[in-house]
């Protein structure tokens, strides 16, 4: 009976193990569902909420003036030359328009809110206009000029507008003109080309993106002149003719160890060796690109190192016994087949620099630069200093710009991996 009992035991705890070992997977992929549904669930939310912050930053408000180009007014003659055209002030011609068009405004206190409601550029959109048809002067032409920061926000609903005044960005009376302008069709939006064709400015309604992007282009240049060759160089020697020995072996495992380098080190680097020691010119794309393909090698080194292991090694024998040299047999055979996940690991490499911002800081890439840079030796700043320096304004207006600037560097960074997929997929063959 006790042999029976035990044997009825034995047979069935094989079952049972079965039953646990299923249940035990089962909570175990349930698991892993839950965590991919979390992460693209966080992806999400990250992504939505940075839309939403900052697709507003694609349009502007622009308010409409008549203004009377009057040569008395203008203080010229009335055939000016394009010297006195030139001179003009302006700022004063765009203050008397306004007084003319809104005669009940007669305080001082209240023609300046009036003023407030305009961008500062709106001097700048006279003498353009003025200076490429002088045919405008005694003319009266409705004009077209960007909304102060403060009503472009309350016309956009960033900014609470059912607040009490001394809270609001605009008073009671500069809302009424902004109502009045609205129902009157003397108020639009119009797509934003200033975000793309600007630099810096102390107004969130002027600044914009074209000198960061422009700077981190020629950062990126540099870091793609000096990474790519040595990175690629490197590989091959370690991989074809570093001799295996202890030496090579402690290299290959430096190089390992600096992909994992915080990117601040490379920043401090720079700053110690290019800035102080050698003396190149500060807050410029040489020094960042020379920073940053400091960084980018190791990545580099690694995915070029990976590529050529990837080559079957019946390539080299074949073409070893057919006479060609080691060198040959490397850069005719070995070296084309493998330059597929080169420059996939180069484009990632640079994608990952392109976001990096600690250590363009501790080179001065963060100076405030109107110009929009011309060479690698003109100071500049890049992508993310640009958008750091834009989150620690204490202007309210920099906030959906803040948001707009990561969206352009997320879209730069899907583009490159894009890129890094399409030549792999183009040039890679299958053995």
């Amino acid at each position: 009976m006790n042999k029976a009992s035990h044997v009825s035991r034995v047979g069935r705890s094989p079952s049972r193990l079965n039953q646990r070992r299923f249940r035990a997977e089962r909570r175990f992929r349930r698991l892993g569902l839950l965590g991919v549904v979390l992460a693209l669930a966080s992806v999400v939310f990250l992504l939505g909420t940075i839309f939403s912050s900052g697709y507003s930053a694609f349009w502007r408000l622009q308010f409409a003036v008549d203004i009377q180009f009057d040569p008395a007014l203008m203080k010229i003659t009335e055939r000016p030359t394009a010297e006195e055209l030139q001179e003009v002030h302006y700022l004063a011609l765009f203050r008397k328009n306004l007084e003319r068009a809104y005669p009940e405004v007669k305080k001082r206190s209240e023609r300046r809110k009036l003023a407030q409601m305009f961008s500062e550029s709106a001097p700048d959109v006279l003498r353009e206009l003025v200076l490429a048809d002088p045919t405008l002067v005694g003319e009266t032409r409705r004009v077209w000029v960007l909304a102060s920061s403060s009503a472009d926000m309350i016309a956009k609903g960033n900014a609470p507008r059912d607040i009490e005044e001394k809270r609001r960005v605009l008073t009671d009376q500069q809302l009424a003109w902004l109502d009045q302008w609205e129902e009157e069709g003397l108020a639009r939006n119009r797509f934003n080309t200033r975000f793309f064709t600007s630099g810096p400015s102390r107004s969130p309604e002027l600044a914009g993106l074209a000198g960061a992007i422009v700077g981190s282009a020629l950062t990126l240049l540099v870091t793609l002149i000096i990474s790519f060759p040595v990175g690629v160089a490197a590989a091959v020697y370690l991989e074809e003719y570093a001799p295996k020995n202890r030496i090579s072996e402690i290299i290959e495992v430096n190089i390992n160890n600096l992909a994992a380098v915080p990117s601040i080190i490379f920043g401090l680097l720079g700053l110690a060796v290019l800035l102080n020691f050698f003396g190149l010119p500060r807050g410029t794309p040489l020094v960042g690109g020379i920073v940053l393909s400091l960084m980018t090698l190791p990545t580099i080194i690694i995915a070029s190192r990976a590529a050529l292991k990837a080559v079957p090694p019946s390539i080299r024998d074949g073409a070893l016994a057919m006479g060609a040299s080691p060198m040959q047999t490397v850069f005719h055979h070995v070296l084309p087949l493998a330059m597929p996940g080169m420059l996939t690991g180069t484009i990632i490499g640079l994608a990952q620099a392109l976001g990096e911002t600690a250590p363009l800081l501790m080179i001065g890439m963060f100076a405030f630069v109107a110009d929009i840079p011309s060479g690698v030796v003109d100071q500049a700043s890049a992508l993310p200093v640009q958008i750091y320096l834009w989150a620690e304004s204490s202007e309210r207006g920099y906030v959906e710009l803040t948001a707009a600037g990561i969206m352009v560097i997320l879209i730069f960074l899907v583009l490159m991996n894009l890129l890094a997929v399409f030549l792999r997929k183009k040039f890679e063959r299958r053995w």
